[in-house]
């Protein structure tokens, strides 16, 4: 279970609520009570039409955060940037959560894990007028060849996330999800990101065709974190810990008194 923290002002669900210091450590403590095995500390929204944020911001948001965090829990750092991701692996990060799927020699130079995700474009154009062939296949060879990359440079730890909102319509976003069950016979550890994402928004609108807002996705969200686990995920990666682990014991994919990984 990879609980998701924002240490910005303006991500879709939380930006700003743990924008501050002390907020985002004490919010990533929280996170820890409530089961997450990895926290995932990010400094720069990637949301779609987010705007970029310069190093030394992304690094005065980022680091004290992660150096609070380190030893209680495993931490990943979500960042595109080599600079943010050496120095959060210098204050104990582990994990390379990295949406640009460019970061492979960072990982192999630390000796820590890389997680490749599938995004069409950047977040400024991904969601402008996203277009594949054949979605399933199209992220899949990609995302197998990157793994393949980041193996042969020497990173052991690599996991594959399909990009779920990243450059996707939300037919896109079905189908891989539908199809999750071929990611995970890569024998790559799959991680899966929907928490509280527009398609889900789309798929639970009002009758009159608005979309649900963002603080009306739970269930959305914990259905396809389910579904997730399911199909053979390794990792979901969420807003609503508490709620998700309970979706896990339920599923026989966390331990209930033991504690042990999803």
């Amino acid at each position: 279970m990879m609980g998701i923290l924002n240490v910005t002002p303006d991500s879709f669900w939380d930006g700003g609520q743990w924008f501050e210091t002390q907020q985002a450590i004490m919010r990533g403590h929280e996170m820890i009570a409530e089961g997450a095995d990895i926290i995932d500390v990010g400094g720069e929204s990637t949301r779609p039409g987010a705007s970029e944020v310069p190093v030394e911001e992304e690094l005065a948001r980022v680091v004290p955060v992660v150096e609070a965090l380190a030893g209680r829990v495993r931490i990943s750092i979500d960042t595109t940037k080599a600079a943010v991701a050496d120095a959060a692996v210098e204050a104990g990060a582990s994990l390379i959560n990295d949406v640009s799927a460019t970061l492979w020699p960072v990982a192999a130079r630390h000796g820590v894990g890389w997680v490749a995700m599938h995004r069409k474009g950047t977040p400024a154009s991904m969601q402008l007028d996203p277009r594949y062939d054949d979605v399933v296949a199209e992220v899949s060879a990609l995302l197998v060849d990157w793994a393949a990359r980041a193996a042969d440079a020497g990173v052991d730890d690599v996991w594959i996330d399909p990009g779920i909102g990243f450059g996707k319509t939300v037919d896109h976003n079905l189908q891989l999800l539908a199809a999750l069950d071929a990611l995970v016979a890569t024998g790559i550890p799959v991680l899966v990101g929907t928490s509280r994402k527009g398609f889900l928004g789309v798929l639970a609108a009002s009758p009159d065709g608005t979309p649900a807002p963002v603080g009306e996705r739970l269930p959305g969200s914990l259905a396809t974190a389910t579904w997730a686990m399911q199909q053979g995920a390794a990792m979901v990666r969420v807003h609503d810990v508490a709620a998700t682990v309970q979706a896990a014991v339920l599923v026989g994919r966390k331990g209930a008194d033991t504690g042990a990984g999803a």
